[in-house]
Formats: structure tokens, sequence, C-alpha cells
């Protein structure tokens, strides 16, 4: 799978360009390749999603960017399991909380599920390299990550970005980045 390059454009509205600090004046966009970074590295995601009745469900996890999408897990029986079920529509953030330094990052788009074992296998290689002995030793959090995927008690889900954004500030200078697939 070839990821998508995004189109982007800086958002001048919600940036310095328009309310002008000292050092802002050369703000631009926050480069696609730079925000894949920030997701490789990042430790921990929140994710939105939307209960049948309505109401939003927020939640933290862990989740590792790989082959144009930011993959996921859950149980069976947990709570963004059943609401993908029924709406499939969520959004997952990360950043750094700050108003002096950092990228916030927001993927919006559609969760799907992965059950071809040989992405599977991809992917859990994606979150052992992310998360290494998180995962991958006895004494981790996540230890038997890949079993219980493997072994479907949990649902692995990718989500491919519709739209994402890129909130920047550094040393009080903002930027608003738009990537649109």
């Amino acid at each position: 799978m070839t990821p998508k390059q995004p189109k982007t454009e800086l958002d001048p509205r919600y940036s310095s360009a328009l309310n002008p600090r000292p050092g802002a004046e050369n703000v631009t966009a926050t480069d696609w390749a730079e925000v894949q970074r920030r997701m490789q590295a990042a430790e921990i995601f929140w994710i939105t999603t939307v209960r049948p009745d309505g109401r939003l469900h927020v939640t933290p996890l862990i989740a590792a960017w790989h082959d144009g999408a930011l993959h996921f897990s859950t149980g069976q029986g947990e709570q963004k399991a059943k609401n993908l079920a029924a709406d499939a529509r969520c959004a997952l953030t990360t950043g750094h909380n700050s108003l002096s330094e950092g990228l916030d990052i927001v993927i919006e788009g559609t969760a799907e599920r992965v059950t071809d074992p040989a992405r599977q296998e991809e992917v859990i290689a994606a979150f052992e390299a992310q998360y290494g002995d998180h995962i991958t030793s006895p004494e981790g959090t996540f230890y038997g990550f890949g079993d219980n995927i493997r072994k479907g008690n949990d649902l692995l889900f990718a989500v491919a970005p519709g739209t994402a954004y890129g909130f920047g500030h550094d040393s009080q200078v903002f930027s608003h980045t738009r990537y649109t697939f």
C-alpha cells in the first residue's frame, strides 16, 4: 500500500501569521513527514468515538503509525469497540501539553478492522518497534499484545486519515496546518 500524500496548507486564521509575535513572520506549514515522525515517537494517543446514543467516548491508548494509517487495538467488549461497530468514524490525537513547545496532532478518519494475518504481523512489528520493552518484555505493560491480536482476543483497527491537523506551538509562535487526503 502506497500512503497518500496530503494537500498541506497553513491556516493563517489560527496561526501567528495574523497575530504576529517576535519570530512569527516566518511561520510555515508543518511538513507531513514531521507529523509522521512525531506519531512514530509518541507513546500516548487519545481516541474519540461516538456512542450509539450520540454521546462521545474519549479514552487514552497506544497506537502505531504504519503504512499510511494509525493503528490501535481494543478488546471486543470495550466501549470503543462497541462504538466503532455502530459508527466507525473517529479521531485520534497526540501531542505535547505545553503552550511554549510541541506539536499537537489530530487524525480524523474511519476505523477499519485489520484481519489479514500478514498485515497484522506488520502492524504488530510496528508496535514492537515503537513501544519496545512495553510490548516485548514479560515485565512490559502490554506484554502479549501481538498474541492477543493473533488469537482474536483483541481487535486491530487502522485509521487512514481523511483530514489531519498539526497545531504547532514554539515559544508562543503558533501554526495550524491542515492536511487533506
